[in-house]
C-alpha cells in the first residue's frame, strides 16, 4: 500500500508539472544575465510598438490629429488594432504573470489572429465583410482602409505564436517554432524589398503596400517573439549559458546580416554605375563565400579549442593542477615510446608524501590539501617541462621522462636540494617529507610503463619501511 501511495503521489506530481508547464531541470540552463538584458529591451520595444500603433489609430479616429500626421504614411486603423492587441498580449504573457493574465493574453492574441484571418480570407476570396471600413476609411486610398496582404499574413502568424507562446510539448512546440521561422522569413523578405527597392512582392501589394510604421512594428514583434520563444522552444540556444550558446549569439547575427550587407552594397554599386550588374553579383557572391568560409574556420577553431580544453580537464587533477592518473599514463606512455624509439634512457620517480594522515587529523584537511599543493609546486618547479608529472593517488606523485644514463641521480638530487631549501623557510605549519623510489630504464630494455611504475613503487615502499624501522618519528627524505 505504501508503494502504491508513493507511485500515486509521483503520478500526481508529474501531472501537476505537465499542467503548469514546468520545465525539468537540466544542465542546459539559460543565462540569467542575458535574460535580464533581454527583459529590459523587450519592455522598451513593446512600449514603442504600442505607442506607434496607438498614435496611428488616434490619427484615424481623431480628425485634428489626422491632419497633423500624413495619413498616407500611417498604418491602417485595422493594422493598428491588431498590433495593439499583440503588444498587450506580450505584456500580459511575461514571466511571473498570473494564470488569469496569461489567459487574457491568449484571448487578445486570438482576437488579433481571427481579425487577420478574416482579412486574409477577404483578399483571397474577394468576399468583403466591410471590416476595412469598420473603424476608419481612407478616402484617399484606392482601397479605403484595406490592410496590406503582407501585414495580414505577418500578424496572423504572430498571433498564432502568441497564443501558444509557452508551448513545451514536443509536437506543438516544434510547430510553434516552425511558424516563428516563417515569420522571420517573411520579415527578411520584406526587408529585402525595402533594401533593394522592389516595388512589390505580391500583385496586390503594388496597389496597397505595407507602410513603414507597420514594417517597423512587425519587425519589432518578430524580434520579441523569437526571443520569447527562446525560453521554451528550439531557440533556447540563443539565451543559453554554455559556450556554444555564446558562440551562436555572435555567429547568428553575422549569418543574417552579411548576405543583406553584401547584396545591398552590390545594388548600390550598380545604381551609381560603379559596377555592372553581373560583376556586382559575382563580387558580392564571392565576398560572401569568403566571409562564410572564414566564419566556418573560426567556429572550427573554437570547437577544437573547446575539445582540447575538455580533454585537458579530464587529464588534470583538480587540487594540484598536475596530471591525474589517466593523464599521467596517457602522456608518459607516449614519452616512453619516443625514448625507446630514439634509443634513450627513461626514468620513473615514485614519491609518497609522509605524514599526510597525521596532518589531516591534527591540523585539518585544508592544511593537508595545502601540503599536497606545496609538494606539487615543488615537483613542478624542480623538474623539466618535458617531464610528465602526475598525482596518481591521495599522497602519491609520479614523474617520468627521458634521462641521462651517465647522470642518473640528478633528478633525485635536485628534488632533495629543493626540499631542503623549502623546509628552511619559516612560517609554515608543516615540513615537506617524503619517501621515493627511482627506476632507470636504459636503451637496451623494453620494460613497459606499468612495470617501471610498479618497480619504482616497490623501491619507494622499501625505503619507507627502512625509514620507519630506523627512526619511527623521523621526517627525512630517503631515496
Amino acid at each position: 500500500k505504501e508503494v502504491q501511495r508513493s507511485d500515486s503521489r509521483a503520478h500526481e506530481a508529474r501531472k501537476a508539472m505537465a499542467k503548469q508547464e514546468i520545465a525539468p531541470l537540466s544542465s542546459s540552463q539559460p543565462d540569467l544575465d542575458v535574460l535580464a538584458v533581454l527583459g529590459v529591451i523587450h519592455r522598451v520595444l513593446v512600449v514603442l510598438v504600442i505607442a506607434i500603433a496607438a498614435i496611428c489609430l488616434c490619427g484615424w479616429l481623431i480628425p485634428r490629429l489626422g491632419d497633423i500626421i500624413p495619413r498616407r504614411d500611417m498604418m491602417k486603423a485595422n493594422t493598428a488594432v491588431m498590433i495593439l492587441l499583440c503588444g498587450v498580449s506580450i505584456v500580459l504573457s511575461e514571466p511571473r504573470r498570473t494564470q488569469i493574465a496569461v489567459q487574457i493574453s491568449r484571448l487578445l492574441a486570438g482576437i488579433s489572429t481571427a481579425l487577420a484571418a478574416v482579412l486574409v480570407f477577404e483578399r483571397l476570396s474577394g468576399v468583403t465583410f466591410r471590416i476595412d471600413t469598420l473603424l476608419a476609411a481612407d478616402a484617399s486610398s484606392p482601397q479605403p482602409g484595406r490592410v496590406s496582404i503582407e501585414a495580414c499574413g505577418t500578424l496572423f502568424l504572430v498571433g498564432l505564436v502568441l497564443i501558444n507562446l509557452r508551448a513545451r510539448k514536443r509536437f506543438l512546440s516544434s510547430a510553434v517554432d516552425f511558424v516563428t521561422l516563417c515569420i522571420v522569413l517573411l520579415m527578411l523578405t520584406m526587408a529585402s524589398r525595402y533594401a533593394f527597392g522592389i516595388s512589390h512582392l505580391f500583385e496586390e501589394s503594388l496597389r496597397n503596400p505595407m507602410s513603414v510604421p507597420t514594417f517597423v512594428c512587425a519587425s519589432i514583434l518578430t524580434w520579441i517573439v523569437v526571443n520569447r520563444r527562446a525560453e521554451y522552444g528550439a531557440f533556447s540556444l540563443l539565451i543559453g549559458s554554455q559556450i556554444g550558446a555564446k558562440t551562436t549569439r555572435v555567429a547568428a547575427p553575422c549569418a543574417i546580416i552579411l548576405p543583406f550587407a553584401f547584396a545591398f552594397a552590390g545594388a548600390l554599386a550598380v545604381r551609381f554605375h560603379l559596377l555592372s550588374s553581373t560583376v556586382a553579383i559575382a563580387t558580392a557572391t564571392s565576398t560572401l563565400a569568403v566571409c562564410a568560409f572564414s566564419l566556418v574556420l573560426a567556429l572550427g577553431g573554437k570547437i577544437n579549442a573547446l575539445e582540447s580544453a575538455i580533454r585537458e580537464l579530464s587529464l588534470r587533477d583538480e587540487l594540484t593542477k598536475l596530471y591525474n592518473r589517466r593523464g599521467f599514463y596517457v602522456l608518459a606512455e607516449q614519452a616512453l615510446r619516443l625514448a625507446q624509439r630514439a634509443g634513450e634512457s627513461f626514468f620513473v620517480l615514485f614519491i609518497d608524501v609522509d605524514g599526510l594522515k597525521q596532518i589531516n587529523d591534527e591540523l585539518g584537511h585544508e592544511v593537508g590539501s595545502e601540503l599536497l599543493r606545496s609538494m606539487a609546486g615543488l615537483i613542478e618547479h624542480t623538474f623539466r617541462e618535458t617531464d610528465v608529472i602526475g598525482r596518481i593517488g591521495g599522497d602519491e606523485f609520479v614523474i617520468a621522462g627521458r634521462a641521462d644514463a651517465h647522470n642518473a641521480d640528478n633528478p633525485v638530487r635536485r628534488l632533495q636540494e629543493a626540499t631542503a631549501l623549502e623546509n628552511s623557510m619559516p612560517g609554515r605549519p608543516f615540513s615537506l617529507n617524503f619517501s621515493l623510489g627511482y627506476v632507470l630504464s636504459d636503451e637496451t630494455q623494453s620494460a613497459s610503463l606499468e612495470q617501471l611504475v610498479q618497480k619504482a613503487d616497490e623501491i619507494m615502499y622499501e625505503a619507507k619501511r627502512a625509514k620507519q624501522c630506523l627512526r619511527p618519528d623521523a621526517a627525512e627524505v630517503v631515496a
